[in-house]
Formats: structure tokens, C-alpha cells, sequence
């Protein structure tokens, strides 16, 4: 079960970060393949990501940032009535201080959490998993399916969503005449602003305004060290073993450059695409990163690819399993740990 609500849980970032406006269905364990895959550059196709939770041999797990328990954070009178603009480009008006908060999200309950704000929380979906309090909400359903009734049924004042429920979810949530807020952070450095928006939303400015300074700082602190490095290596990060990886535009790339790597799928038609292992082999990475140890793949099954062989990061010894996908998949207080993780491995010199 836990390999299965992680499979879906990544699932959701590749859906939500190819486009903004999709809507999916619920994923399988193992992805469909383009109906043509690509030749050169990367094809822009969605794609269920998968991972495992081994430590990379070459870097140092971060731990994991925690989440707050503390009662929650009295917010001040003054900040309500708030219109925002969420990131579906609605205007939203949230009349008062939220009592009542439905997750439709694990990387939203994160941030909640982190805000010390759990106690308002009374929905989130199956894969909220962290912090371990979110696992005894009432549950409204996965990712793309949402049991509407069941989130009427809660009486909630805000409902945090993402761009997948845009389409379906949100307009049906509005007809019932429920508040409801889309949270999709674009990049690393907007994870820290939609803290800070989530925040207000919540009636937890000060601590957000806090926790974003902070994940600010240790981001920065990234970037300053890796900036010191005398070479960028080549990253090929693996989603699966039909050679699915990230392009520009998602999450994950904006983590590998941040980190002080370059993405051999760089120059991809999308934020999510299918590279052939000719692509791979002449780009020649030199760190791989695994994303789908929990579907069998591992370092030895990399090397014995046809071709693999004589490849940089096979020959250096570095194929590197991920520590835990959701440092990687889910947008919220936990992507900087992500982040510290992959700049280790990419310069383990600069980090000692």
C-alpha cells in the first residue's frame, strides 16, 4: 500500500508541473509511453514518477524539516476580509480568519502544519502522510478523484487545492457555495512566496513570514556554495525505467539547477518528457539520479543497460537512488531539505 500511495503521490507532480490546466486520471503503476517517442529532444508527456527511499551512498540525509504541533496561531482581525489571487488566476475572498481547513493536497497539509495551524485541518486526501497527525483527518478521497459530498460534509471555510482540480473539482466545490484557493508553486523560490500567501490565508502570517525567511536562507546558502563549484555535472534523473525524466519548466529541474547540476533534458519540448537511451548515452550524464528503485530498478540494473556501460556516472560509481521522493514531489517546507540533499550529491567536495 505505502508503494502504491507513493507511486500516485509522484504521479501528481508530473501532471500538475506539464500543464496547468490538465486534469488526469488516476495513475497506474506503470506509465503509458507516448504513442511516439522521441528521437532527439523530449517529448512533453506526463508521466507517473516513481522512487525509493534509500540513501544515497555519496550524500548526507537532511532531516526532514519538522512539522509544528502548537495550537493554532490566533490571526489577526485585521487581515480578514482578503482577496487574493490564487494561482489559477481567480479572484478569491476569504471573509474571515479560516476555522475549518480542507487540504486537497499533501504538499498544502505540509505547509498547514508547518505553520503550526494541523488543528484547523479537518480534511485532507489518502496520500497526506506528513506529518504523521495528518494521517488520523478525515480522509476526502486521492488526488483527481474527490469525494465532493464528504468535503461539503466537513463544513469547511477554505479549501486549499492545486491546478489539477481546476477544471473539475473547483467549479463543482463553488456551486456548493464553498471557498476554495489554488496552491500550485512553480519553482523552488515560489514554494517560499505560497508560504507566505498560505499564511495569510490561514490567519499564520507572522509564522510564515518566519518559515519562509528561513527556507529563504538555506536556499540561499545552496547557491552560494555550489557557485563556488569549478564545473556543473551532467543529471539525468530518472522517473522510471522507460527513460521518463523532467524537462524545463517542472519542479525537479528547478531543483537540479539550483543545486548546482545540469539537466541533459534541458532543452525539452516540456516540463515532463521521454528520452531514448541513444539521447541519453550521447549526453552522457555524469550523476543519475533513481527515481523508481521501487519498481526493481537499481544501480546494477542501470549498468547492465545495453550501451550503459561505458556512460560517465556508471563508470564514477554514481547512480544514486533518491532518499525520499516526496523531498522532491511535494512543493512545500520540505523541498529545501530536497534541495540541500541534491547539492551534496552533485558536489560532495562542497559540503563536507
Amino acid at each position: 500500500m505505502n508503494a502504491r500511495k507513493s507511486v500516485e503521490g509522484l504521479v501528481v507532480l508530473a501532471i500538475l508541473l506539464t500543464l496547468a490546466t490538465a486534469c488526469a486520471s488516476a495513475p497506474t503503476a506503470t506509465p503509458v509511453p507516448p504513442t511516439s517517442a522521441p528521437t532527439t529532444a523530449p517529448m512533453a508527456t506526463a508521466v507517473p514518477p516513481t522512487s525509493a527511499p534509500t540513501s544515497a551512498p555519496m550524500a548526507t540525509a537532511v532531516p526532514p524539516t519538522s512539522a509544528p504541533t502548537a495550537a493554532p496561531v490566533v490571526p489577526t482581525p485585521a487581515a480578514f476580509p482578503l482577496t487574493i489571487t490564487d494561482d489559477a488566476g481567480r479572484q478569491v475572498t476569504i471573509k474571515a480568519a479560516p476555522k475549518r481547513i480542507v487540504s486537497l493536497a499533501p504538499s498544502n497539509t505540509e505547509v498547514v502544519y508547518a505553520l503550526g495551524q494541523g488543528a484547523l485541518v479537518v480534511g485532507v486526501t489518502e496520500y497526506c502522510d506528513y506529518p504523521p497527525e495528518a494521517k488520523q483527518k478525515p480522509k476526502v478521497g486521492g488526488f483527481s478523484k474527490i469525494d465532493l459530498e464528504k468535503v461539503v460534509g466537513l463544513t469547511p471555510d477554505l479549501i486549499l487545492a492545486t491546478n489539477i482540480h481546476v477544471k473539475s473539482i473547483v467549479p463543482e466545490l463553488e456551486k456548493r457555495g464553498l471557498v476554495v484557493v489554488v496552491v500550485e508553486p512553480k519553482n523552488v523560490d515560489d514554494v517560499v512566496n505560497k508560504i507566505t500567501i498560505v499564511g495569510k490565508l490561514s490567519g499564520a502570517t507572522e509564522p510564515a513570514a518566519k518559515l519562509a525567511a528561513q527556507l529563504k536562507s538555506r536556499v540561499d546558502a545552496v547557491t552560494a556554495q555550489v557557485a563556488k563549484a569549478k564545473s556543473k555535472p551532467r543529471v539525468f534523473y530518472e522517473i522510471d525505467k522507460t527513460l521518463f525524466t523532467p524537462g524545463p519548466g517542472s519542479f525537479i529541474d528547478d531543483m537540479i539547477v539550483k543545486a548546482g547540476g545540469v539537466n541533459i533534458a534541458a532543452d525539452a519540448k516540456g516540463a515532463y518528457a521521454q528520452l531514448t537511451p541513444e539521447v541519453i548515452i550521447a549526453r552522457d550524464p555524469e550523476i543519475i539520479f533513481l527515481g523508481d528503485m521501487l519498481f526493481g530498478e537499481s544501480p546494477d540494473s542501470v549498468k547492465a543497460r545495453p550501451g550503459w556501460a561505458n556512460l560517465t556516472a556508471v563508470k564514477a560509481g554514481r547512480i544514486v537512488p533518491l532518499i525520499d521522493e516526496n523531498l522532491f514531489s511535494r512543493p512545500g517546507p520540505r523541498t529545501v531539505d530536497g534541495l540541500e540533499w541534491l547539492a551534496r550529491a552533485l558536489h560532495p567536495d562542497l559540503f563536507k
